[in-house]
């Protein structure tokens, strides 16, 4: 009965999502302009109290520099803005899946998902949360592709500061999870010379996806593992027009191909279930070792954070039951920043999960990123011990 239940909530996602696609098409007229320029806005249904939200098609770059249009929300709160403007927190969101109809912002549950919503906007401040490109809009979608995804997200402040309802400052801080942990700690790299028109406080991040290569290799035994792997794998060889046939081993291709049109949202809970007896829980799919293989290696590495962040300070909340971004791996990553003199402020969740990082810390985050806006000091955790409370 669950998986009915689940199977029937799937398919009207599905044909909600047909229903909207007119707003996420642009034409190549409509590309013309500038990064973070809008080209189209509407108003959603369903916001916080004491705020207003809209979905948003902005104009962005893909990783080789090419005019592309992206999708996404921003939530201003009512109220009269200071003078300076709102400060403005970019989300951006976990893995949701590769294909067109996995956005957050085609859902009705997407304020739900955009953890720490609500204190932000208590706090004044406008949320951005970026749909990345190939999400809503035309793919592929670049998941887990470091350029893409942070321009898609920079871009999302730029389209705030566009919004002429918004009154948005040039004052901004990161906030992601997962895939968007590894989309926000990209957009810190790339934002000086990118958006240098923005002033960059801060990066949070919530179990980010940091060492690509150790991350696919500790999570390919678990199906969620499998889940995750498909999706790069798929969302790559349509990104850098790369062959599977040799990587794929050809008894899954069926499955492999089938899973990349599914959206997740819950990491294995019912969307497990779905796929519960089916190959790839049962086996590999893979060929080959990628991690070895080239430009399968080569590609990990370039899209791994590359742990330059200029100087700005840090902010990482990571649950220590994590099975999919694994604590030892973001330890790892916290080390390397403190070494190149990176502030890092660490907030452990004791026998927390994946999900439990953005969940449970999300309030954690929110108090960060307000110093940061106050200019106030914070602790940083860099040369004590973790700890898990």
């Amino acid at each position: 009965m669950r998986f009915l239940l689940f199977l029937a909530l799937f398919l009207l996602a599905a044909s909600g999502a047909k229903a909207s696609e007119r707003f996420y098409d642009a034409d190549v007229t409509e590309l013309l302009g500038d990064p973070g320029s809008i080209i189209r806005v509407e108003p959603m249904r369903g916001a916080p109290m004491g705020a207003s939200a809209f979905r948003v098609l902005y104009r962005s770059q893909d990783r080789k520099g090419d005019a592309i249009a992206v999708s996404g929300v921003i939530v201003v709160p009512k109220g009269t803005p200071p003078r300076s403007g709102r400060p403005v927190v970019a989300w951006a969101h976990g893995t949701t899946g590769i294909a067109r109809k996995c956005a957050p912002s085609l859902r009705p549950t997407v304020f739900r998902t955009m953890h720490g919503l609500r204190d932000f906007l208590a706090r004044g401040y406008i949320v951005t949360a970026t749909d990345y490109p190939g999400l809503g809009t035309a793919g592929p979608h670049p998941y887990l592709v470091g350029v893409s995804e942070g321009r898609a997200v920079l871009d999302s402040v730029r389209a705030a500061r566009n919004f002429k309802n918004a009154d948005a400052s040039d004052r901004f801080a990161l906030w992601g999870h997962s895939q968007g942990g590894h989309a926000v700690l990209f957009a810190g790299e790339l934002a000086r010379e990118y958006a240098p028109e923005l002033h960059l406080v801060g990066i949070a991040a919530a179990a980010p996806a940091t060492e690509l290569g150790p991350l696919i290799k500790m999570d390919l035994p678990s199906i969620t593992g499998k889940i995750l792997g498909a999706y790069a794998l798929k969302a790559w060889s349509e990104v850098f027009s790369l062959s599977l046939a040799n990587i794929v081993l050809e008894r899954s291709t069926l499955v492999f191909d089938r899973l990349s049109n599914f959206c997740n949202e819950t990491y294995g809970q019912d969307f497990s279930i779905l796929l519960a007896e089916q190959p790839l829980e049962r086996e590999g799919f893979l060929a080959v070792d990628i991690l070895t293989v080239e430009p399968w290696a080569r590609l990990m590495r370039e899209n791994t954070p590359k742990r330059e962040t200029r100087g700005l300070p840090v902010f990482i909340v990571q649950g220590s039951a994590d099975t999919i971004v694994h604590p030892n791996v973001t330890a790892n990553f916290m080390r390397d920043l403190c070494r190149r003199g990176t502030p890092v402020s660490f907030v452990g969740i004791a026998d927390g999960d994946h999900d439990a990082s953005a969940i449970r810390g999300a309030k954690h985050a929110a108090r960060w990123i307000a110093a940061r806006f106050a200019g106030r000091a914070e602790r940083n955790s860099c040369g004590s011990p973790l700890t898990f409370q």
